[in-house]
């Protein structure tokens, strides 16, 4: 099941958050330096995207059976992955900093792997507006260690 959202964030970020989570997103060991670098930061039943435009973001989340092993590298900026333990089962995209629901999502309980896709990137001049593009894809996995399978750096 692929959804696609748009909505207005700011802080250059917005979550996928477990709606059990207490959204501890202001914790130092949140945001680290590292998350920052890596475009993601991790907390109990919380991701932290972030993005390179200051305000509007556009993407789309799919949820998968099993990990996508089959996808281009060259087709993307920045690609990372992380993991996220639901326990709720209901999955929420949220912006940032008013953690206003975007998107829902039902899933089964239990820890998944998380892979964001950056594309775009270049458009967005001073911060503010461009077309950065953000693809996650989630699947069910015990994996939790930081990844970058590609890193951007900003120009």
């Amino acid at each position: 099941m692929k959804l696609y959202f748009s909505f207005d964030t700011q802080y250059s970020q917005f979550y996928i958050v477990d709606s059990l989570c207490p959204k501890e997103i202001g914790r130092a060991d949140f945001w680290t330096p590292e998350a920052y670098k890596d475009r993601l930061a991790i907390g109990k039943g919380i991701l932290g995207i972030g993005t390179e435009c200051y305000g509007p973001v556009k993407g789309e989340i799919e949820v998968l059976e099993k990990e996508n092993e089959d996808f281009d590298i060259n087709q993307f900026d920045h690609i990372v992955e992380g993991s996220i333990e639901i326990k709720s089962g209901n999955l929420t995209i949220e912006d940032c900093p008013t953690s206003t629901k975007q998107l829902e999502i039902n899933v089964n309980p239990g820890a998944y792997r998380a892979r964001i896709y950056s594309s775009n990137l270049e458009s967005v001049e001073g911060g503010e507006m461009g077309d950065d593009y953000y693809r996650i894809e989630l699947w069910p996995s015990n994996d939790m260690t930081r990844k970058v399978l590609k890193e951007y750096f900003s120009k």
